[in-house]
């Protein structure tokens, strides 16, 4: 059964709503930043455009402004293509591959890749910072 909570921004007073769920860990907190969501509620979106933040989050009021995110989700990035296209080119060149062909046929997937983990390692590492109360994050009770 739902119980009446103290009015949010945008909820009128005396409607019936619900306290969204906090992440139990810090896993949690990572899974909603990999998914674009809010680690703190989970129900809005964290980056309404690629890599730009929101604010402050629609739906818990989340502060955002005290992300500093930088160049690490970028080297999250790299590191996870690296790892994941290295036995690829290793087995092109066991195979008598050009290293032009290699280069024409990994990098656009190279690329394809790195642009498609840069979101959801932001996502990630905004999460670590709220979880671990950093950059100006404040702890919550």
């Amino acid at each position: 059964m739902q119980t009446p909570t103290s009015a949010a921004p945008g909820i009128e007073p005396g409607l019936w709503s619900r306290e969204p769920a906090r992440p139990r860990s810090m896993w949690e907190a990572m899974a909603r930043g990999l998914k674009n969501q809010c680690p703190r509620c989970g129900e809005t979106k964290l980056m309404p455009r690629f890599l730009k933040p929101a604010a402050h989050c629609h739906g818990c009021g989340l502060d955002l402004t005290p992300q500093r995110a930088d160049d690490f989700p970028a080297y999250i990035s790299m590191i996870i293509t690296g790892h994941l296209l290295a036995p690829v080119v290793i087995a092109m060149a066991m195979a008598g591959w050009t290293p032009g062909q290699m280069a024409v046929t990994v990098m656009p997937g190279a690329a394809a890749l790195m642009l498609g983990l840069l979101q959801p390692a932001k996502g990630a590492v905004i999460a670590v910072q709220w979880w671990n109360s950093m950059h100006g994050f404040r702890r919550e009770g």
